[in-house]
């Protein structure tokens, strides 16, 4: 009787070291998906570039997917440097393709790529460029563009640095800037007619501030700003 007893013991033990061995791979979680590369050269439009042909091929260097998978690529075209005001939202499937805008209009673009399960890349900084208008003589200058703070900083208290960026298509323009600076979300005037891209203001622990830069070329063509903000802390 206790042989028997040992014997179905080391039976049990062996069916339960085989389903042990079988199953014991079933809880390896597979990989985490990774994005695709994020597209590192927008071609053309090039930055800042005066379109004479309103169709316009829209070209950017190609990403890769980490897993090898097909890369989708979501272009977004809008009429603010935010790209808020949306003019076109494509998805496609090749590092170009082509769209026809209207003439006479400032344009801001960038590219996102996705994968197949959809996770996306960072997106490309935005790059701006102008459509020509039917018999224009004078094209308004592009908004200016944040350099620094960052939209939505925190920064320390004291003198803060507000700088910028502006460009215009006519060649030979000289830009001008009007500066909106105060702690109402719709800022007030503060300087005009500033002949350089970064002017110092003072900043009080616990305050947000918002700020806006108006570009003016010397026909007087005004693009108007948009609203950035920093908290001093």
């Amino acid at each position: 009787m206790k042989k028997n007893t040992i014997k179905t013991y080391i039976g049990l033990l062996l069916i339960s070291t085989i389903l042990f061995s079988c199953g014991g791979g079933g809880d390896d979680a597979p990989p985490p998906n990774e994005p695709p590369t994020a597209v590192e050269n927008l071609i053309f439009p090039s930055a800042n570039l005066l379109c004479i042909d309103n169709n316009i091929t829209f070209d950017w260097s190609d990403a890769t997917d980490p897993e090898g998978g097909n890369v989708r690529y979501r272009i977004l075209i809008a009429r603010d440097r935010d790209l808020t005001q949306v003019e076109e939202e494509r998805t496609v499937t090749e590092s170009e393709v082509t769209i026809t805008l209207e003439r006479g209009v400032a344009f801001y673009w960038n590219i996102v790529s996705l994968d197949n399960a959809s996770a996306e890349s960072a997106p490309t900084p935005t790059q701006a460029f102008f459509t020509m208008g039917d018999g224009v003589v004078n094209n308004v200058p592009f908004t200016a563009a944040l350099v620094a703070p960052a939209n939505d900083a925190n920064v320390a208290p004291g003198t803060v640095n507000l700088s910028w960026d502006g460009a215009d298509t006519d060649v030979g323009d000289v830009l001008t800037y009007d500066l909106y600076f105060g702690t109402d979300a719709n800022p007030p005037l503060l300087e005009e007619g500033l002949t350089v891209e970064n002017f110092d203001v003072m900043a009080t622990t616990g305050t947000t501030y918002f700020w806006r830069v108006d570009t003016i070329d010397d026909s007087g063509a005004r693009s108007i700003g948009q609203v950035w903000q920093f908290t001093a802390n």
